[in-house]
């Protein structure tokens, strides 16, 4: 007598579930194809979906806005993916680590010693430069003593990244409430990360270093698939990781400082498209992976910025939602115990 059939369960399920393995078990070409597409696509509806007026005037600022959003997505995403590679961590983030604490704390400091008038006259190249420098200074000090020197606890260092996100906080908090309403209005501006208002001669200035640095990240791929094997095997194989280790944490500083002072802080943004990214390639290795949370992170930010302009007119901030859904990504990877 032949065996009865297993159940596979309902044909909604069932139908499903094969779209879900297909996309998983999907080549990493036809991922990139496709991701490929789908962002030339969103970037053309964007570009010119709803397009009345003044063509002169809003096709430059939409150019703007889409520039802006691909090169944030490629800095936040590159970063995200070479700092996991070097801690050999799936959570941790530059930004979870207190860059946008960091951040919040610069504006505030400046709001409050010079005022927010004051503040407006200062020429935006020299604004963007000193917003850089410093959050690459601070972050290069830090990553360096928690990644390259004798203890590589997990624990240690979201302790001290809490810590130092607490600390940057709480000066912030101080400042605002001793400064003037006033400049506190201006500043809460500056809180959350927008595209509306990015500064064309800064966009070309980001766009040379995040090529740059991306060229580099490309130029270190195989390092960065030996480096995902842990420490261990690294040196093992000849890699000198404290100069390759401290070289990723550089450039990783300056992608993050000059995403977030381009336009603002995204703290979950990074973890959001490089989860997806993995989840997507079933190959680990960067040559595939550099590409593919670049065009995920194009995706999210373009998609993402077309429906709230054209479904919600502008009711929300498109950060917001960014946080709130990656935020959310954070938690259950916590409780997963994706930790290891």
């Amino acid at each position: 007598m032949a065996d009865a059939p297993a159940f596979s369960g309902l044909p909604g399920q069932t139908g499903t579930r094969r779209r879900s393995l297909l996309l998983r078990e999907a080549s990493p070409v036809v991922v990139l194809a496709v991701l490929a597409v789908a962002t030339l696509a969103a970037a053309v509806l964007f570009m010119t979906l709803d397009l009345r007026g003044n063509l002169g005037y809003i096709l430059p600022r939409r150019a703007v806005k889409v520039g802006a959003m691909l090169l944030v997505a490629a800095a936040v995403g590159l970063s995200t993916l070479m700092f996991q590679t070097v801690t050999a961590n799936r959570i941790l983030t530059p930004s979870i680590m207190g860059f946008d604490s960091l951040y919040l704390f610069i504006q505030t400091a400046l709001v409050f010693a010079v005022g927010g008038s004051t503040l407006a006259t200062v020429p935006a190249p020299a604004k963007f430069a000193a917003e850089v420098l410093l959050m690459v200074l601070f972050s290069g000090l830090l990553y360096r003593w928690l990644f390259t020197g004798g203890s590589h606890s997990l624990h240690l260092m979201l302790l001290v990244g809490i810590v130092l996100g607490t600390l940057f906080r709480g000066a912030s908090s101080l400042l605002q409430r001793l400064m003037d309403p006033s400049e506190y209005i201006i500043l809460q501006d500056l809180f959350f990360a927008s595209f509306n208002q990015v500064d064309p001669g800064l966009l070309g200035v980001s766009a040379v270093v995040v090529g740059a640095i991306a060229a580099a990240a490309w130029r270190l791929r195989h390092t960065l698939d030996v480096l995902a094997l842990g420490r261990e095997t690294a040196v093992n194989l000849g890699v000198d990781h404290r100069r390759v280790v401290t070289r990723v944490l550089v450039m990783c500083s300056l992608l993050v400082a000059v995403s977030t002072a381009l336009v603002g802080p995204v703290t979950f943004f990074g973890l959001l498209v490089v989860s997806l990214g993995y989840h997507l390639c079933r190959d680990y290795a960067h040559r595939w992976l550099l590409p593919i949370v670049s065009l995920l992170g194009a995706l999210a930010l373009i998609g993402g910025q077309l429906v709230l302009e054209q479904v919600f007119g502008f009711d929300t901030a498109l950060s917001i939602i960014i946080e709130f859904t990656g935020g959310l990504l954070f938690l259950y990877l916590l409780l997963k115990g994706s930790l290891k």
